[in-house]
């Protein structure tokens, strides 16, 4: 039993010993090969972009938001933005906007400059966040008695006193809770010289719908019209109002479907004397009366405005582009890029809500994320590099660099209500391979001078070696030699003579190679070990 159990420990030492002998020689023979082997095994690294990290990084955002109330941490989605109903909203064509988007009522502001919330204010007016609003970040919330009162600020308002009014477009989104009979969703009231000219305007629930009265304001007619179809209660729906100052029509749209058109002409009809409104004194906007529910994105247009798309987020989706990503080594290797996602929505007052972990990022409405990567050894020269498509956890090749840039591009769903979203990145990386040090470094002391010899780097890609030195240890840059300050560039050599030293001072060398030049830097790696010697008078050269 002694000498079986001794024969087989025999064979296995015999075994891990040919096993040793075959790593010694295959690490002399293929040395960069084992250490790609192990670098490829063991060498992966991560940057993180997202989730946790949050979205420094993220340079560049073309309708693109930030939100915190989709996942448990902050995620970037489209916009909804300032311009859901298609409307052109140059400077010049918007009169008013409220965005709502503020978290107080006393925050409420007309972007324009031209309106203000007028105070005091009514405390049952309140907010809603971005969970109930319509479009951006907040909504205006009513109950109970609680208006909002707007007034002119500036001479430039349309609303002003003596102003005429040419064409113009009101427009605003509407959730009501209830839509009872006498609800005063929106008002405009202003004094007249004389009581019976007092001018009104006046968006009132009846029986289902939002019936319309202009009262002086189309002088000396009063206009009226109510929309076809019903308001239905809990259900975002946009309302427009239009008028063409030219042939003197007012078209009433809900949700993009004309709802009723009328004119404001001596006939009632089309090709008649068109009146034209005068705006009297004190005149002041009112939101809200005896209405519950939210109100969002009111503005009113200095035109006859001919968009009327009223899609949640802008088919032209959104992009982003992060900055350039120092992965610290040229010519690293993107492996692959991890990203989470989804998209988020509500349809028909359904909320939705799909995450999804790499893949493809396009989902059964047609919402989607599309994903590019390039990569540069320069920064600042990223923008000659060409974007790369990438599927998002599968394997990339051909992207190497010290710098790395990814770009998304997000599309709404085809009837853009739903957005995609982003939640986080992963760039995984091989840094590129440093020149190894070269090897068994000697130095020789003479009289005013050091001769270094060496053996070269196992790195097959090394391009020369700079030679460090100083009389203090631990310092590289040391001055005073013939071939000028630490470091010496000595080209690919294998050994030099420092001249110009001072003689009884103890000099240290360390010594690197590198494999390029970027930019008159050089991409240098590992140091050697350490050595020193300590020129001397008399000495031989």
């Amino acid at each position: 039993m002694l000498i079986v159990t001794m024969i087989v420990l025999k064979n296995r030492f015999r075994s891990i010993y040919i096993v040793y002998i075959f790593l010694i020689i295959s690490t002399s023979i293929f040395p960069g090969y084992v250490r790609a082997q192990t670098r490829f095994a063991f060498g992966e690294r991560t940057v993180a972009l997202g989730g946790n990290s949050a979205w420094a990084n993220v340079d560049k955002r073309t309708g693109i938001t930030e939100a915190g109330n989709i996942r448990p941490v902050s995620v970037l989605l489209l916009t909804s933005g300032t311009n859901v109903s298609g409307i052109s909203e140059s400077s010049s064509a918007l009169d008013m906007a409220f965005s709502f988007d503020e978290r107080e009522v006393r925050l409420f502001h007309d972007r324009t400059g031209n309106y203000r919330i007028r105070a005091p204010l009514n405390q049952n007016a309140g907010t809603a966040g971005r969970d109930f609003a319509r479009v951006g970040a907040g909504a205006a919330l009513f109950g109970n008695a609680g208006p909002l009162f707007i007034e002119p600020q500036s001479r430039n308002a349309l609303f002003t006193q003596d102003n005429f009014i040419g064409c113009f477009t009101i427009e605003f989104w509407l959730f009501p809770m209830n839509m009872e009979n006498g609800e005063r969703v929106f008002g405009w009231a202003a004094s007249g010289r004389e009581r019976s000219s007092a001018q009104r305007i006046a968006g009132v629930v009846t029986r289902n719908r939002l019936h319309w009265s202009f009262v002086n304001f189309f002088s000396p007619q009063t206009i009226e019209f109510t929309s076809r179809s019903p308001i239905i209660p809990r259900t975002w729906s946009h309302h427009l109002i239009r008028f063409d100052s030219v042939t003197g029509m007012i078209e009433y749209i809900v949700d993009g479907v004309s709802e009723a058109i009328v004119y404001a002409t001596r006939t009632g009809r089309e090709s008649s004397e068109v009146f034209i409104p005068h705006v009297a004194a004190n005149g002041i906007f009112t939101l809200g009366e005896n209405f519950s529910g939210l109100m969002d994105e009111l503005k009113i247009h200095r035109g006859f405005v001919s968009g009327t798309s009223t899609q949640r987020y802008h088919p032209s989706g959104g992009r982003i582009e992060t900055r350039p990503i120092d992965l610290g080594d040229i010519q690293s290797s993107v492996v692959r890029v991890d990203v989470t996602g989804g998209r988020t929505g509500n349809r028909g007052g359904v909320p939705v809500n799909e995450f999804r972990d790499n893949g493809i990022f396009r989902f059964a409405d047609d919402s989607q994320m599309h994903f590019f990567v390039r990569s540069s050894n320069n920064q600042w020269l990223l923008d000659n590099s060409r974007w790369i498509s990438f599927t998002p956890g599968s394997p990339i090749t051909g992207i190497e660099g010290r710098f790395v840039q990814i770009a998304v591009d997000f599309y709404p769903s085809a009837d853009g209500e739903v957005s995609p979203y982003l939640e986080g990145l992963r760039i995984i990386y091989l840094p590129g391979e440093p020149v190894m040090p070269p090897r068994n470094v000697i130095a020789t002391a003479v009289d005013g001078g050091v001769y270094l010899r060496w053996r070269s780097s196992a790195s097959a890609n090394v391009a020369g070696y700079l030679v460090y030195y100083s009389s203090v240890q631990g310092e590289l840059f040391g001055t005073g030699a013939d071939l000028g300050a630490s470091p010496i560039h000595v080209g690919l050599t294998n050994s030099v003579f420092i001249d110009g030293l001072r003689n009884g001072t103890l000099y240290f060398f360390r010594i690197a190679g590198y494999d390029r030049i970027i930019d008159g830097n050089f991409n240098s790696g590992e140091f050697s070990a350490e050595v020193t010697a300590r020129p001397l008078a008399g000495l031989l050269r």
